[in-house]
């Protein structure tokens, strides 16, 4: 019985842990973000962190960013770079359009051309790494 315990709490572990894909236009992958936030390069090596808080982190854990509850994406300084709209649309400090993040996860420049995908990943984070800040 402790056996079949720990090998559910494994198996559990692992899930809750579960990376969802970053992919380019090609669906080439580019990186992962890992339920608990961490982001990875396409060879599984930490690049980032975005904290339950909203915090935006480099791999060092220095902190490079912030994502507000009302989707206000701002720097280090607290300056505002961009803004994640509900309805997925994405824009610069200026409130122009720079894309979209669709439902399915399908990732659009402003004039609609795909430019990856990241389904299952929240709008905010996805725009974070497509947008505003490089990972690489």
């Amino acid at each position: 019985m402790k056996k079949l315990f720990v090998i559910i709490a494994v198996i559990g572990g692992v899930t809750l842990v579960k990376a969802q894909t970053i992919e380019n236009n090609n669906h080439s992958t580019t990186g992962y973000i890992k339920s608990d936030g961490t982001i990875e390069n396409n060879n599984h090596s930490t690049s980032g962190y975005i904290k339950s808080d909203g915090t935006i982190e480099n791999k060092n854990h220095s902190t490079i960013g912030y994502i507000k509850n009302d989707g206000t994406i701002e720097n280090k300084n607290h300056s505002t770079v961009g803004y994640v709209k509900r309805d997925g649309t994405v824009e610069n400090n200026n409130h122009s359009t720079i894309g979209y993040i669709k439902d399915n996860g399908t990732v659009e420049n402003n004039n609609h051309s795909t430019i990856g995908y990241a389904r299952g990943i929240d709008r905010e984070w996805a725009a974070v790494t497509y947008f505003f800040f490089n990972f690489n």
